[in-house]
């Protein structure tokens, strides 16, 4: 037992890596399991999985369905920066941050749960309200938990070594638990009183997830610590937007996100993807699991070598080697898997071989897509930190909003692009009848989808990057400034209270 406290009362980071450390293993660990709740919210409302559930359980055609995810999504994206100024000027027993974290899960739970209760025996026009409905709800309440969340991390420590570490524990708590209600709705398929009751599966795994969200984020809440010192003078939603406007490496990394969206296609059709292309459902929950390594790895190993290289880590140099790989990776994966998807009769599942490399490759191009979304949490940090350097003012919140409005925005036109292929090459919705085969423009469709438009993406996000201008010696640089001026700031507030003492006890 007693090693056990041990180690989590110990620090995640123990190599001297010229900067002071915080972060215990509790602490992390704690940030992971909301993270974790993070994953399994979004695994059940903004995953590939929500797209089906609409056009093949509730049976909404994919054309309204796509509608719906745009315009829901657009409104989920806007409401961001709100919440960044609104979590910026709180000032509560809590923080800034971990009230909301307290309580906001709450309403996300109960949300999630109506929006999965099922209402297929409505009519059509009433079912498509109610889905609306549902998904507003949803982004209120996930926005109020979501943006705090993300926040946190840059409060919890100044040091970019260990934020890197926090993020590969994080990433890999969220990626294990938010697993879960996917997995269980991808592998309802193997059992046959789901398989022919889904919207079961959606709600039993809805429900699951609920109280799942609520307890880990209490762990959160009790645990993490919000040690960076905030600005008492906030600005307002023009003065950030200035402050977006004069960033110049938050802007290279709002491009980056705005071009991510190409490779956010591939995750939100590969539900279709396994259905048709493949024909055969089971790949579903295969798929899940395949990519369980490739983002473990990475969490695992990214941390590592961050802190191996110490001093000579640079954020942006791993961020270009990753999308480099990328454009490797889903490029063989299209040459080694066309033959065997495409030129196979539409109503045959693929051959084992093919089924194999499928398998592989989706493992593969896991590994440099968490690799990114890694260094790019630490980059974000790295804005703030520059914001902080230049303006004077912390303001974690905004900043995240920013990013979690591409993020939000990634999420909704993705959706919207994936299904909007899917309408306009014929797509036919699956029924009782397990066999529905799409005709060939559809087949490519999803092929070019998952294959191609990543390559593209990684393609496209290498041109902002270029312009990203904090080095790893420029951040550190940076960090040290801002401490000195903190530790100046300190010592001129405490002079003058010491002055008025002085005063007041001569009068």
């Amino acid at each position: 037992m007693g090693k056990v406290k041990s180690f989590f009362n110990s620090k995640i980071v123990k190599k001297d890596v010229g900067e002071p450390t915080y972060l215990t293993w509790k602490e992390a660990l704690s940030y992971a399991m909301g993270r974790g709740a993070q994953g399994m919210s979004t695994s059940m409302t903004a995953s590939k999985y929500v797209n089906f559930f609409i056009t093949d359980v509730l049976h909404i055609k994919a054309r309204h369905a796509s509608n719906i995810r745009l315009y829901c999504g657009i409104f989920d994206a806007i409401n961001d920066p709100i919440m960044g100024v609104i979590v910026d000027k709180t000032r509560s027993r809590w923080g800034k941050m971990r009230g909301y974290i307290k309580f906001a899960p709450y309403f996300v739970s109960l949300f999630m749960i109506l929006f999965f209760v099922g209402n297929n025996n409505l009519s059509y026009g009433v079912k498509m309200a109610l889905t609306v409905f549902a998904f507003v709800g949803l982004d209120v309440t996930y926005t109020a938990f979501d943006v705090p969340m993300g926040a946190l991390a840059f409060s919890m420590t100044p040091n970019g070594t260990e934020r890197t570490k926090l993020y590969g524990i994080a990433s890999i708590g969220r990626m294990i638990i938010g697993a879960i209600p996917a997995a269980l709705v991808a592998f309802a398929a193997w059992l046959p009183y789901f398989n022919s009751n889904l919207d079961k599966a959606y709600l039993v795994a809805a429900v699951l997830s609920a109280i799942f969200i609520i307890v880990l984020t209490r762990f959160t809440f009790a645990n993490c610590q919000e040690r960076m010192e905030h600005s008492e003078d906030t600005p307002s939603l023009n003065e950030c937007i200035h402050l977006l406007l004069t960033n110049r490496p938050l802007l290279m990394l709002f491009l980056c996100n705005i071009f991510f969206v190409i490779i956010k296609v591939s995750e939100q059709c590969s539900f279709y993807f396994a259905y048709d292309s493949l024909f055969n459902a089971k790949y579903n929950g295969l798929l899940d699991v395949v990519k369980a390594p490739g983002s473990a790895l990475a969490g695992v190993l990214v941390p590592i070598i961050v802190e191996r290289l110490g001093a000579k880590s640079d954020s942006k140099k791993f961020y270009q080697v990753c999308c480099v790989m990328g454009i490797v990776l889903n490029g063989l994966f299209a040459l080694l898997t066309y033959n065997g998807i495409m030129n196979k009769p539409a109503d045959k599942p693929v051959s084992t071989l093919t089924g194999i490399i499928v398998l592989a490759f989706s493992m593969l191009v896991t590994f440099p897509l968490e690799f990114k979304n890694l260094m790019q949490k630490e980059m974000e940090a790295e804005t703030v930190d520059y914001v902080e350097w230049k303006s004077g003012r912390r303001v974690e919140g905004t900043m995240l909003s920013i990013m979690s409005f591409t993020g939000k925005l990634e999420g909704t036109l993705s959706s919207f692009i994936c299904l909007q292929v899917l309408a306009r090459t014929g797509y036919v919705e699956h029924t009782s009848d397990v066999s529905t085969v799409q005709n060939h423009s559809t087949l490519l469709g999803l092929f070019l989808m998952t294959t191609v438009f990543p390559m593209i993406g990684y393609l496209l996000m290498l041109v902002p990057m270029h312009f990203y201008n904090i080095t790893g010696d420029g951040h550190r640089k940076m960090i040290k400034e801002i401490m000195e001026r903190r530790e100046a700031e300190k010592a001129k507030k405490e002079q003058k209270n010491a002055e008025s003492e002085t005063v007041e006890q001569k009068a």
